[in-house]
């Protein structure tokens, strides 16, 4: 089972991040969930949502204490780090957030995630390069699997599906 929180602010792809995982869980026959959670303004506002994947059925969506966390903004990173369980993962988008985390019991990855996605020529693709760097370090998928489910997501908007999946596979290969 993996229990996954994504956070951040609105305008940050933090939703879609959640639902790439979720549709690429469907593809692979797993169970999943996907929660959303959101202000009541879109951009600039707080957002998250929690993403439950597992082999067997899935009692509930809510999570109390997530595998993994990923923090896109610095007050996302203050409200979840202290959840994340002992020996889990968390991805901080360095780009946004320069404090480094205290906590010695979890997994660290800072992912410079917009300056990267600037980079590949896709400013708005910070959330698919941290994608990228959280699916290899938790094994969830192959990204070969990621790979397909992004084409499949961005199917309606074919001029994006390039640049995407170079966002992708620069966080996957950051």
């Amino acid at each position: 089972m993996e229990r996954l929180i994504v956070a951040g602010f609105g305008g940050q792809g933090v939703l879609s991040l959640g639902q790439i995982i979720a549709y690429a869980s469907m593809y692979e026959n797993k169970n999943v969930t996907w929660l959303p959670s959101y202000g009541p303004e879109m951009r600039g506002g707080t957002a998250n949502c929690s993403v439950v994947v597992d082999d067997n059925p899935i009692a509930s969506p809510v999570i109390a204490t997530p595998d993994t966390l990923i923090a896109m903004n610095k007050p996302s990173l203050d409200k979840f780090v202290d959840k994340v369980k002992s020996g889990g993962l968390v991805l901080v988008n360095s780009s946004l957030i320069s404090e480094k985390v205290k906590r010695d019991d979890v997994t660290v990855v800072y992912v410079d995630a917009n300056a990267v996605a600037h980079k590949v020529g896709n400013d708005k693709a910070s959330n698919l390069v941290v994608l990228g760097a959280y699916i290899k370090y938790s094994n969830l998928f192959p990204k070969e699997v990621m790979l397909s489910t992004i084409e499949k997501v961005f199917a309606a908007k074919p001029k994006f599906i390039e640049s995407n999946k170079a966002c992708f596979m620069a966080g996957y290969e950051h």
